[in-house]
């Protein structure tokens, strides 16, 4: 009888250890003052959540939004990139930018800029997939900054993003609903804040693994809505200390891959964060992780889903789906 019990409790421990985090669990998840938290080359850093503010910096993003670097990439220039100027005219007429095929923006991290690997990784693979402008923001003049000032500053730079792409359109033609932004940890809620700030219209917001400190119970986080479709893809939403990702529903479609807290192949919460940026760029070149819907959180955790078939992340502009999928991958590319 003793062993029996002692095994219902081991059991019943474990699988409340293996929930993943979503809508149902994490809102008032809390973080301690001082977590971990990685740069854009996985190097970690000690973070103080309730460090002063940068005051300064903060009112100068606010005002000047041309703080944010563009840089075009195209068929034409794959490895050698255009600046594109806010409120400069010539710099998009003297560019290769074609407004008549899609535009992806992709938005690194905290600690990172226009050379951290998310970049050149998803750009290759859209280049390589099709004709499309590929837009790498480089947002460093804030993302340099303590994590806590950098979170303050996000939705100012996701506005600026959005006016830029808003001059974009008025100076070429260029559709809002031929625009995808794809963003990382931080850079997830900057284009959720882009999308909103063009009331929603641009085809695609894709939030790889959003930054979960100091954002579960932020107003200014991505959420539905700010596209005609938004999607989350998370990757490491685990509910300890470690998890850095949000772990929450945050689209109209949100995939937990491989349960959502951890992945094949890792060991570390850096590893898994940064595969959703990986994953990302896989189903660009191969779209072959389907996601299947799940009615609850315990169907994610026991890989038991059993709803519609949704593939996750890819090019896809006219995309669209809701509510919550498990996908599973293997550890080795392309996953």
């Amino acid at each position: 009888m003793k062993a029996a019990l002692l095994c219902l409790f081991v059991a019943a421990a474990y699988t409340a250890s293996a929930v993943p985090v979503n809508s149902e669990f994490s809102e008032d998840r809390e973080y301690p003052r001082f977590i971990e938290f990685p740069d854009g080359e996985g190097i970690m850093h000690t973070v103080d959540l309730e460090a002063e503010l940068d005051h300064e910096l903060l009112n100068e993003i606010s005002r000047n939004p041309a703080n944010n670097i563009y840089l075009l990439y195209t068929k034409h220039n794959p490895h050698s990139p255009q600046t594109l100027v806010m409120n400069d005219i010539a710099s998009i007429y003297n560019s290769y930018f074609n407004p008549h095929v899609p535009t992806v923006v992709i938005a690194h991290g905290w600690l990172s800029n226009q050379e951290t690997d998310i970049n050149p990784t998803i750009r290759d693979a859209l280049l390589d997939k099709e004709d499309v402008n590929v837009i790498v923001l480089d947002w460093r003049r804030l993302a340099s900054s303590l994590y806590n000032t950098a979170v303050r500053g996000v939705p100012a730079v996701g506005r600026g993003l959005g006016q830029f792409l808003n001059f974009v359109n008025f100076v070429t033609g260029a559709p809002f609903d031929s625009m995808h932004l794809v963003g990382f940890s931080l850079g997830a809620h900057l284009v959720g804040n882009a999308g909103r700030e063009l009331q929603g219209k641009v085809a695609r917001v894709t939030a790889l693994d959003p930054a979960g400190p100091l954002w579960n119970l932020n107003s200014d986080r991505v959420k539905p809505g700010d596209a005609i479709y938004v999607e989350g893809i998370h990757t490491d939403g685990g509910y300890t200390v470690g998890g850095l990702g949000i772990g929450s529903n945050v689209g109209n479609a949100d995939f937990y891959v491989n349960g959502g807290i951890s992945q094949p192949g890792c060991i570390t919460n850096i590893c898994n964060h940064n595969n959703a940026w990986r994953y990302f760029a896989a189903t660009v070149s191969y779209n072959h992780i389907i996601g299947k819907e799940c009615s609850s959180s315990w169907q994610i955790t026991w890989n038991s889903c059993k709803g519609d078939d949704l593939p996750m992340g890819n090019n896809d502009l006219r995309k669209f789906g809701s509510g919550r999928f498990r996908a599973n991958t293997s550890r080795r590319y392309p996953y």
